[in-house]
């Protein structure tokens, strides 16, 4: 058993189609590992931005804060599953929210699997070789970006252009969502000033 949470999401990402249809068909998807996966894609930019190569690595080491990296890949890992769930819901999409956690989870492995290994290389690399560096990059994404779209389409059972048009929908609900959450933030602290300001007048008056 504990093979096949490191068998499966292998044989998924090299056989996206057999592997999505068997995620949610064959109940062989676990959202634990899709979780641990994302864990581990936060553990692996850590490492990125700490320990790459000078020659590619642009972060000051005095600027980097793990938190940063923690809050700009788990919420929008949630924000993209919730607002998918949302904009599915809505066009007759067929997938549960933990299958779109699971698909989205193991969608990310391709850039876990590269992010160590070019990690540990960059230290090494001349300035001609760097572009290796971000081919590989590029390449994870890509694949990634793939697996993400084969994995929606499976999900809920869309056709490619229907998957597609789900997919920017998300993308522009997750803006809404930022803005209203960024909005209410914004009023939030006004409010909170504003009866602060009134408390203290209230105290130096008394």
């Amino acid at each position: 058993m504990k093979q096949d949470y490191i068998k499966f999401p292998l044989h998924l990402i090299l056989h996206p189609f057999d592997g999505f249809w068997d995620m949610k068909y064959e109940n062989k998807g676990k959202v634990k590992v899709s979780l641990a996966i994302l864990l581990l894609l936060v553990l692996t930019l850590i490492l990125q931005k700490q320990f790459a190569g000078f020659l590619v690595n642009f972060v000051d080491p005095r600027s980097l804060n793990s938190l940063d990296d923690l809050q700009f890949t788990v919420l929008p890992f949630f924000l993209f599953c919730i607002a998918n769930w949302s904009i599915t819901t809505l066009m007759e999409g067929e997938g549960k929210f933990k299958e779109i956690v699971m698909a989205t989870g193991y969608a990310l492995l391709p850039i876990v699997l590269l992010n160590l290994p070019i990690t540990f290389i960059s230290r090494f690399m001349t300035q001609e070789e760097t572009s290796f560096y971000w081919l590989v990059n590029s390449l994870a994404s890509i694949w990634f970006l793939l697996l993400l779209f084969i994995g929606i389409m499976t999900v809920h059972q869309y056709t490619p252009a229907k998957a597609i048009l789900t997919l920017a929908l998300t993308v522009i609900a997750m803006g809404f969502v930022v803005f209203l959450g960024t909005l209410a933030f914004s009023l939030g602290m006004q409010i909170y000033w504003f009866v602060y300001d009134v408390y203290r007048e209230i105290i130096f008056r008394t």
